[in-house]
C-alpha cells in the first residue's frame, strides 16, 4: 500500500499526526498505524475542557486485532472531539488526515515541534524504500 505523507503535518514516534492551525493543533492518527490496526470497530476519546500532559493518552482507537492508545506530544486543553469519528468508526480507515482527525488542540504556551518528526523523516522510518 502506499501512504500520504503530508508536507504540513509533524508525526510522533507512536503515529499520531499533528497540524498546526492559527495557534491550536489538529491531531489524528498517521495512514500506516491504521493500515496496520485493521478494520476500526470503536473510538473513545477524551472530553472537551480537559488538560492532557505531555505522553498521556487522550484516548483508544479498537480495531478486530487490538486496542491501542493515542498519546499527545505536549501538554495541552482538548478544544474540540471528532464526534463524526466516534459515531463512525470507519471514517478513520478511509481517510485519516482529513475527515479522520481525532481532537483539536490548545497546546500548552511554550509549545514546539522539537520532538516530532518531519513526514520526510516518518516516511523513512514506516515505509523505507
Amino acid at each position: 500500500m502506499t501512504y500520504s505523507f503530508p508536507e504540513n503535518l509533524k508525526y510522533a514516534d507512536t503515529h499520531e499526526y499533528v497540524k498546526e492551525e492559527n495557534g491550536l493543533i489538529r491531531m489524528g492518527v498517521s495512514e500506516f498505524a491504521i493500515d496496520q490496526l485493521g478494520d476500526i470497530v470503536f473510538v473513545e476519546l477524551a472530553e472537551k475542557g480537559e488538560v492532557i500532559l505531555k505522553g498521556d493518552t487522550f484516548g483508544t482507537i479498537e480495531s478486530v486485532k487490538a486496542v491501542e492508545e493515542v498519546y499527545l506530544p505536549f501538554q495541552g486543553e482538548i478544544i474540540e472531539k471528532n464526534q463524526e469519528v466516534i459515531d463512525n468508526p470507519e471514517i478513520l480507515q478511509n481517510d485519516p488526515i482529513n475527515d479522520g482527525w481525532l481532537i483539536l488542540v490548545k497546546p500548552e504556551p511554550n509549545y514546539n515541534y522539537d520532538n516530532l518528526m518531519s513526514s520526510e523523516e516518518y516516511k523513512l522510518k514506516v515505509a523505507p524504500t
